[in-house]
C-alpha cells in the first residue's frame, strides 16, 4: 500500500443544472470533497493491483536500458518541493501554458482550482506522483497545446455534471504509469514492463507520449462510457488494460505507432524529446 497520498478526491464541476448530455464549454471551476480516492493509498488500490495473467519471470536488461532505467528512476524518487526554484518555475510554466491570458496571482491561489487541483495549493496535490508529474503535464502543454486546452477546459463531447479535475488526474497517470510499467522494479516484471523498455533507450525521462496518449485515451474512454467523477477508477482501468493491448501488439517499433496516439494526431505538433 502507498501512503504518499491523502485519502480524499477532488472533482470538477462544470456548471449547475445541467442535465446529462449537454454540452459544456465552460472554464469555470468548483473543487469540493467527494467519497472516493484518487490519490495515495485509492489509487494505489487501483494501479498497482495485478492479475494472475500478469506474472512472469523477470526480464535481463542490456547495460544501456539499466541505465536508462536506473536514470528514469531517479526521476521518478524527486518529490515535489514547493521550496526549489525549479519546481516553482516549472509550475509557473505549467499555469501560463493553461491560461496565458490569465495572470497568475501566486503560487498559493485559488486561481489554481481553475485547473483542476484540490485547493489553492497545488504541491499538496503531488504527493502520488512527485515532481515528474508536474514535468509531464508541462511536457503535455507545450508539445500538443490543442489536445492539452480540449482536456483542460472539456471542449469535447458531451459531458457530465460532474467532471473529473484535470491537473489531480493527470498526477494519477503518472503514478497509473509507474505502476503499470513496473518501473520501481530493479528489473521489469511484466511483459509490458519489458516491452516498454524498447522505447525507453537514450530517454531518462517518462516518454511524454505515453502520458499524453494516456490522457487523451482515458477522456475517450470517460466520453464513451459517459462517466461522471464516480466512475473515475473504472474509467482508469479500462484505459489500463487498452493501453496495455496496444503495448503488445506486434506490430508496434516506437510509440507513435500506438493507436490511441492517434487520438493526438489530430491536434498534429512536433513533439518534444525528453
Amino acid at each position: 500500500m502507498d501512503d504518499r497520498g491523502g485519502s480524499f478526491v477532488a472533482v470538477r464541476r462544470i456548471s449547475q443544472g445541467l442535465e446529462r448530455g449537454n454540452t459544456c464549454h465552460s472554464t469555470s471551476a468548483e473543487v469540493v470533497a467527494g467519497s472516493a480516492a484518487w490519490l495515495g493509498r485509492g489509487l494505489s488500490c487501483v494501479c498497482a493491483q495485478r492479475r494472475e495473467s500478469d506474472a512472469r519471470p523477470s526480464f535481463d536488461l542490456t547495460p544501456a536500458q539499466e541505465d536508462c532505467l536506473q536514470r528514469l528512476q531517479n526521476r521518478i524518487d524527486i518529490a515535489y518541493d514547493s521550496s526549489i526554484p525549479e519546481h516553482q518555475n516549472a509550475l509557473r510554466a505549467l499555469w501560463n501554458a493553461a491560461f496565458p491570458e490569465e495572470v497568475l496571482r501566486g503560487l498559493i491561489s485559488e486561481q489554481w482550482k481553475e485547473m483542476g487541483w484540490q485547493g489553492k495549493d497545488p504541491s499538496t496535490d503531488f504527493r502520488g506522483g512527485g515532481f515528474i508529474s508536474l514535468e509531464n503535464l508541462l511536457f503535455f502543454a507545450r508539445s500538443f497545446p490543442k489536445s492539452f486546452q480540449d482536456l483542460l477546459r472539456k471542449q469535447e463531447g458531451d459531458r457530465s455534471v460532474w467532471e473529473y479535475p484535470f491537473a489531480v488526474a493527470g498526477v494519477n497517470i503518472t503514478f497509473m504509469l509507474i505502476q503499470m510499467l513496473d518501473l520501481e522494479a530493479v528489473k521489469p516484471r511484466t511483459m509490458v514492463g519489458a516491452t516498454f523498455l524498447k522505447f525507453l533507450s537514450g530517454i531518462a525521462s517518462l516518454p511524454v507520449i505515453l502520458f499524453e496518449s494516456f490522457s487523451e485515451l482515458m477522456d475517450h474512454q470517460w466520453l464513451a462510457m459517459r462517466a461522471s467523477y464516480m466512475d473515475f477508477n473504472t474509467v482508469m482501468k479500462a484505459t489500463r488494460r487498452q493501453l496495455e493491448r496496444e503495448l503488445l501488439l506486434e506490430d508496434i517499433t516506437r510509440l507513435e505507432d500506438l493507436p490511441s496516439y492517434s487520438l493526438l494526431a489530430r491536434n498534429p505538433k512536433k513533439k518534444r524529446r525528453i
